[in-house]
């Protein structure tokens, strides 16, 4: 593979469709931590926005493309939308520089975020990597993709100078449990071949419908009571999931829709939030 091919084959790796899983949690926490304009552009605000927009993500699915190369062999959507894992050096080089790179953000960030990008590295590489590898026990696996709002978490720390309410670090972890295994549900045949045991695969599909509505509504709740419009924002999640396993939609073809879904859910509080910047 020549030079060209290694970094196609990275921004391939890299799901490109999901970078905003990770960095849009950063726009929104800054967002809302801001009090002045200014805020939203700290050199804190723009390197993790920054890192976790391109880095994170190589990290993050090259560690899971890894350690799950042998697993992946029957999954049609390895070929289809993502790419299996092609680990020479030069690649391999690239997600291990990924997570050195990460290593200097606690050079930028206070220490109050300290803990919030600790805990992403941890479970981000311990959610594929032995030896606790979460992704193949049920239910571990949905709780340890919390991982994904702690990005936010430390960028609402860095700029705030206070940690993010309780509510909101529930509602948002919440979110990211239904989100999760909502996205496995595609994978429960293939993972049930390869013999890898997750919460969908525990579930099946239709019980894994209610248990993504249930992790939505706690977000939903949770929002709530930080503020009414964030709940009501929220519930878009288990309205949609009702919607897609009322129709008889494929999944393989609704879980598709949720980039976009995420997207305008992630434009609409980091607007609101602005919106409460700019004019009070």
């Amino acid at each position: 593979m020549n030079a060209r091919g290694r970094l196609t084959y990275l921004f391939t790796l890299s799901r490109p469709r999901f970078w905003l899983y990770l960095a849009g949690p950063i726009l929104v926490g800054v967002a809302f931590a801001a009090d002045a304009t200014s805020d939203l552009f700290t050199t804190a605000a723009v390197v993790l926005f920054g890192y976790f927009l391109v880095p994170g993500n190589v990290l993050l699915y090259g560690v899971n493309d890894a350690f799950d190369a042998d697993v992946d062999e029957p999954n049609p959507k390895k070929d289809e939308r993502e790419a299996r894992w092609r680990g020479d050096a030069a690649v391999t080089a690239a997600v291990v520089g990924a997570g050195l790179l990460g290593l200097a953000l606690f050079a930028v960030v206070p220490r109050l975020a300290w803990p919030y990008l600790a805990g992403f590295f941890v479970l981000g590489v311990e959610y594929s990597a032995p030896p606790f590898r979460f992704k193949t026990t049920p239910f571990l696996d949905s709780l340890s993709n919390g991982l994904y709002v702690l990005p936010g978490a430390a960028a609402f720390a860095a700029v705030a100078g206070r940690h993010p309410p309780l509510a909101a670090l529930v509602g948002a972890w919440t979110w990211a449990m239904g989100m999760h295994t909502f996205s496995a549900v595609p994978d429960i045949e293939p993972d049930r071949e390869a013999g890898i045991r997750t919460t969908a695969t525990f579930l099946g599909e239709r019980r894994t419908y209610v248990y993504c509505v249930a992790c939505w509504l706690a977000a939903a709740t949770a929002f709530a009571l930080v503020d009414w419009r964030l709940g009501a924002v929220l519930l878009a999640y288990p309205l949609t999931v009702v919607a897609v396993a009322a129709s008889g939609i494929s999944v393989d073809r609704a879980y598709w829709w949720f980039p976009a879904l995420n997207t305008l859910v992630g434009m609409a509080l980091t607007m609101g939030a602005l919106w409460r910047l700019l004019y009070g």
